[in-house]
């Protein structure tokens, strides 16, 4: 069982974030509106959630636009989807027990009814209840996923990582430490350049935003750099592919640092240097990977127990942060990963 599972109620009727008006681009609090409906009830091999910690993500974006990607648009006038931990409530499926807490897509809502195959992990470890949503989330089980099965670090190599103080970059940058990498790290502002060296223990990090990029990292990795975690995209992954080392290796784990796709952006032809360099690069999206979820959050456990592995999570309670939630993640206002608990 979970610990430190905190106080939640009952509420008798079913807040709900809507996904109002569609978004161009980063969705704004304006786009969303708050409802309220009776508590569904689940039907025949169905479950009730009652949500605790609601998940902020950078999927969302992309959730919530106009154009599919690797999943279907949220429809107006629904919850918007989000991973979630809650607990079951009510059960009609024999797989799942009342009392179980889970983690899954149960949206942006008091209560959820679903089918098993919206939950992607059960919270059977030893571990606080926010953590699901956070190192055991898809943040850090995609920093471990992605890193070890596309970046493959081995012993010696120079690790960049961009968001570097993110939920998802503060652990690829732990994890290569782990693993025997160097680490260099780039994020938004001098405090979280601190972080990156005094909390998630970096060998070096710059703010992109006041550095001269290309001469800092040329500096920290003189021979190179060997894998690139990049988050952002943009003229920061431009910039570090003309520092990348003969066969290393890109993983493109998101591209934040775009703000539209349409029309889609241009830039520096960087087919010449991937040529060159001998480059491997690579997308992940964590629905691929599925499969390993579980080993995954166990490995990331040991870390964490192990004193390996710091991680920051930067809660606010109460439902009406949702709607700003994603504007503020894509602005850098978070301090570690974006949860909301609605459990009061």
């Amino acid at each position: 069982m979970p610990r430190d599972i905190p106080a939640y109620s009952r509420p008798d009727a079913n807040r709900r974030v809507l996904l109002s008006t569609r978004p161009e681009g980063i969705p704004q609090a304006g786009h969303f509106t708050i409802d309220t409906a009776p508590v569904p009830e689940p039907g025949e091999g169905e479950i009730l959630v009652r949500n605790i910690y609601l998940s902020v993500d950078p999927a969302q974006r992309g959730w919530a636009a106009d154009v599919a990607n690797y999943s279907e648009p949220v429809a107006l006038g629904t919850p918007m989807r989000a991973l979630a931990v809650g607990v079951v409530v009510a059960s009609r499926h024999p797989e799942v027990a009342e009392g179980a807490f889970l983690y899954g897509f149960f949206g942006w809502q008091d209560y959820a009814v679903v089918t098993p195959s919206a939950i992607l992990h059960r919270c059977t470890q030893d571990l606080p209840l926010e953590v699901f949503a956070g190192l055991c989330g898809i943040s850090g089980v995609t920093a471990y996923l992605a890193l070890t099965r596309l970046g493959r670090p081995t012993p010696g190599d120079t690790l960049l990582v961009s968001t570097a103080a993110g939920a998802v970059g503060s652990c690829v940058g732990q994890i290569g430490r782990s693993l025997g990498c160097r680490t260099i790290g780039l994020t938004g502002s001098d405090d979280k350049v601190a972080r990156c060296r005094d909390t998630f223990g970096y060998d070096a990090a710059f703010n992109y935003k006041t550095a001269d990029l290309a001469a800092a990292v040329g500096a920290a990795a003189p021979e190179g750099v060997n894998v690139y975690f990049d988050n952002t995209g943009g003229t920061i992954l431009d910039t570090v592919l003309r520092r990348m080392a003969v066969g290393g290796r890109i993983v493109q784990c998101g591209t934040a640092s775009v703000s539209s796709w349409s029309p889609v952006p241009t830039g520096p032809r960087n087919e010449r240097e991937i040529l060159t360099r001998r480059l491997i690069w690579s997308g992940f999206v964590i629905f691929d990977h599925m499969e390993a979820y579980d080993e995954a959050c166990t490995a990331l456990a040991a870390l964490l127990a192990g004193g390996e592995l710091q991680f920051a999570t930067d809660i606010r309670e109460g439902l009406h942060h949702a709607p700003g939630a994603i504007a503020d993640l894509y602005d850098g206002r978070n301090e570690g990963k974006s949860l909301i608990f609605i459990g009061d």
